[in-house]
């Protein structure tokens, strides 16, 4: 069990997202960053599917109420254990009593905390994703705050029987940090100004030569104005070659569509379900984690590619979370 002593500025239970009831308007919600959430679950030995906690900018205080093998991945927010900075992207056991808690951030926004067995938490239409508007799933349907206590389910045998090790070792310490970690490669950057591959949406083609060169040549900023359902970017005015009604169709998290103020709006993690607004771009999926990283007042620039290289770039980021399940799995196995 966790306990949150002190609320965040918005700390909620997130898993990959609520999958088939799109088509009926549920939103389907999710992690901002799939890729850091993915990766914090592998490191704790958990499925890719488990439940996380997204937290943002400014993060909780969390007790410990009992020994956990936790990790934390994605954006730092210079953590601390017990005052002690502590590295992310790689196993810390936890013992009971010991306090969680995070400074200023450093790079990226949003920190994953997966603990080993997962967070058990209520699970609405096949998924423990918290839709705030909705008041759905998560946590009561809601922000994590002061005084909330968070179940942790039960973990894998050979995960237990690293802890046993570790619990054995004569170390009295109030955490004990793992001294492997992933590989640089693996780890992303988050910078403030990134470079986010697209395809060309499906009404690029309706933009005038002008606002589709812009598009590419020049730097956005992230505006303040922006949330889970949508980070709106400010930058060159983007305009149609012609007025022109559009009927309303699915959107897609990393959708780029452009209202009549020109402006571009990148739909995130909470986007709607149907959008009538043109849209001239498409985030690769892999390229989704450098957008959810975005502080108000960072940049990126927008680079196009063709669907078939977003595609090959989505099979390597499979093939190598596998491997990394793989090796990391071993590594327990072997008690390191």
């Amino acid at each position: 069990m966790l306990q949150i002593n002190k609320d965040g500025l918005q700390t909620t239970v997130q898993d990959l997202g609520r999958k088939g009831f799109q088509k009926y308007g549920v939103i389907a919600s999710g992690a901002m960053d799939p890729y850091a959430h993915r990766l914090a679950n592998i490191l704790v030995g958990n499925k890719e599917t488990d439940p996380t906690i997204e937290i943002t900018l400014m993060g909780p205080h969390i007790t410990f109420l009992e020994e956990c093998l936790i990790t934390l991945t994605g954006g730092d927010l210079s953590p601390s254990l017990d005052g002690i900075l502590v590295k992310m992207w790689r196993p810390i056991l936890v013992r009971k009593g010991c306090k969680l808690t995070f400074g200023m951030p450093v790079s990226g926004c949003r920190t994953y905390l997966a603990v080993a067995g997962g967070f058990v938490v209520s699970e609405v239409m096949g998924s423990h994703s918290t839709y705030l508007r909705a008041g759905i799933g998560g946590f009561e349907g809601r922000a994590l705050k002061k005084g909330d206590v968070i179940q942790v389910g039960e973990c894998s045998g050979f995960i237990k029987t690293f802890i046993a090790g570790l619990s054995k070792d004569g170390n009295k310490n109030s955490f004990i940090q793992m001294d492997w970690t992933l590989k640089t490669q693996v780890i992303p950057k988050y910078g403030s100004e990134t470079s986010v591959r697209i395809i060309d949406g499906r009404q690029a083609h309706l933009f005038d030569e002008k606002s589709k060169d812009a598009i590419f040549t020049q730097a956005f900023q992230t505006s303040s104005d922006s949330d889970r359902m949508g980070y709106r970017m400010i930058g060159p005015k983007l305009v149609l070659k012609e007025p022109k009604e559009l009927l309303s169709e699915a959107v897609s998290f990393g959708s780029i569509q452009v209202p009549p103020d020109g402006q571009p709006i990148i739909l995130m993690a909470d986007r709607q379900t149907t959008g009538g607004y043109p849209k001239i771009g498409q985030v690769a999926t892999v390229d989704l984690n450098k957008v959810s990283q975005l502080k108000p007042g960072e940049f990126l620039r927008f680079e196009r590619v063709s669907l078939e290289l977003a595609q090959n770039e989505l099979v390597k980021e499979r093939k190598l979370i596998e491997q990394l399940k793989q090796s990391i799995s071993l590594k327990y196995k072997e008690g390191k």
